[in-house]
């Protein structure tokens, strides 16, 4: 009998603690590889772990998951470029650049981005881990990052992460911190943003210039979220879309044949004019816009766009992203396309409607990159841990006042003669557009005494363009010329 207590009591005990699910606050894990890129074979290293963030008194407040690549048998490690990487959300784990576009192990998908099985990873032999070493961060809540308790039990408050302004200033921090620890103050610094982390990256550059004194050679904006442009609406940001959608119609083969006979970049500089010189005008006008305008500028949207000119008269000329989304193949086929990428197709309960049930590329690539990401961390970088992967972590509310992050690289880079800014953005991504981050590009600098420091590159996929096997290949050689074209090569920062 006192043994089956004892036994019961024990259960108890281990079935309590067993539930405890912590992260360390400070640990790094090494595992060593070997990769092949662009035919050359070397070994590298990986440090996994977390790294905290402190508040003003010096305790931990969070501590951040993140991977480090570095190739190994680097003679002049001072010399080798640093980037450090960012996915966006907010609220998104870094890991779709990671284990799909620039990390040394890519998702077993096939050439255009689309699920296989088995789930799993392979050897990226395009990763630009030849030329650079790379970090990838996961912000507060994402992945395995998590905010810390205090001694007594308390979690800190949550407005000191959850912000446009807040997730700069912590993350700066952050990245002094490991800079330091890693012996990288010496080396080229690189930041890469995708979606919200464009506007993370943005901010960053001003933000680790001014109050880390730390100043870079380049910004990197994949599919930058500019939200000067998506969250205030108006004519710019509507007729912004039309090239959008000329892309995705034309993809879908939707467009008027003369059009649709034409390559994809032989016909995207008529919609991108149509749309600044005569579809923002028109849309500034309103309700007072002529009636044989309205109807002219209805009968050429819908050239430009697959869509009735019905249906764009109804909108008055201002046609939502989600009702494109819906109604381009809804008379052909009854399927959606997809947001973040609108090759994807989908299927709604109904076909009526003004907006797609789900994201149709969204789910594709939970599909794939889920199982793939839990997979590599815990068997190929032994990182083991009973916490949950947050592929998207609770951040809301998020603070959104003073988004200044457009000026603050406009200023970083007036302070900074070495720092360069490329743009990647696929033509098929419907959620932050190729033309939206061309025009955000343009609205830098209104100037234009540094336009020649800005470089923009188009591919033909959609927000991971990365995840096209052709655009794989591309994107990453853009890097490595944006890279190389950003290297001081000795010359004085002075202009």
């Amino acid at each position: 009998m006192k043994h089956s207590i004892l036994s019961l009591i024990t259960l108890a005990v281990f079935s309590i603690s067993a539930q405890e699910r912590t992260l360390p606050v400070d640990t790094t894990i090494i595992t060593k590889h070997n990769i092949t890129v662009k035919g050359v074979n070397f070994s590298y290293t990986a440090a996994t772990g977390t790294q905290p963030v402190w508040d003003a008194d010096g305790q931990p407040v969070a501590s951040l998951f993140y991977t480090y690549y570095t190739r190994d048998n680097v003679k002049d490690r001072a010399s080798r470029p640093l980037i450090i990487s960012f996915n966006g959300g907010p609220g998104s784990a870094s890991v779709w650049m990671h284990i799909a576009y620039t990390g040394p192990r890519i998702l077993n998908i096939d050439d255009e981005g689309y699920p296989v099985q088995p789930y799993g990873f392979k050897s990226n032999p395009h990763s630009i881990i030849d030329v650079a070493d790379i970090v990838f961060v996961n912000p507060v809540n994402t992945g395995y990052s998590r905010m810390i308790p205090n001694k007594e039990g308390k979690m800190p408050d949550k407005s000191l992460f959850f912000g446009i302004n807040e997730d700069i200033k912590y993350l700066a921090e952050w990245i002094n911190t490991f800079v330091s620890r890693n012996n990288r103050w010496e080396s080229p610094k690189y930041i890469i943003g995708e979606s919200y982390g464009g506007t993370r990256v943005m901010g960053l550059s001003l933000e680790l210039q001014n109050n880390q004194w730390m100043y870079l050679n380049g910004v990197i904006l994949v599919s930058p979220a500019d939200y000067k442009v998506l969250r205030v609406g108006g004519p710019v940001s509507s007729a912004l879309n039309l090239p959008y959608f000329t892309a995705a119609a034309w993809h879908h083969k939707m467009l008027p044949q003369d059009l649709q006979s034409k390559d994809l970049l032989d016909v995207l500089p008529e919609a991108e004019d149509y749309a600044i010189n005569t579809l923002i005008p028109a849309l500034a006008k309103g309700g007072f816009i002529n009636e044989n305008e309205r109807k002219d500028v209805a009968k050429n949207m819908s050239r430009y766009s697959g869509l009735s000119e019905k249906v764009i008269l109804q909108h008055n000329l201002d046609v939502p992203t989600q009702f494109f989304w819906k109604e381009l193949l809804r008379d052909k086929t009854g399927q959606t396309i997809g947001r973040l990428d609108s090759r994807y197709l989908g299927y709604d309960k109904i076909e009526a409607g003004t907006s797609p049930d789900y994201s149709a590329e969204l789910t594709s690539w939970l599909h794939s990159f889920t199982p793939a990401i839990n997979h590599y961390i815990k068997n190929e970088l032994k990182f083991d841990t009973d916490l949950k992967y947050n592929m998207f972590g609770p951040v809301r509310p998020w603070n959104n006042d003073n988004d200044n992050v457009r000026d603050n690289l406009r200023q970083a880079m007036a302070q900074n003669p070495y720092l360069h800014v490329l743009t990647q953005s696929g033509y098929y991504d419907g959620a932050t557009t190729y033309f939206n981050a061309k025009y955000t590009m343009w609205q830098v600098d209104p100037s234009g005494k540094m336009k020649d420091r800005f470089t923009f590159k188009g591919y033909r996929s959609g927000h991971m363009m990365y995840l096209r096997y052709e655009d794989l290949i591309s994107a990453n050689e853009d890097l490595r010329e944006f890279i190389k074209k950003s290297s001081a090569k000795g010359k004085a920062a002075k202009y």
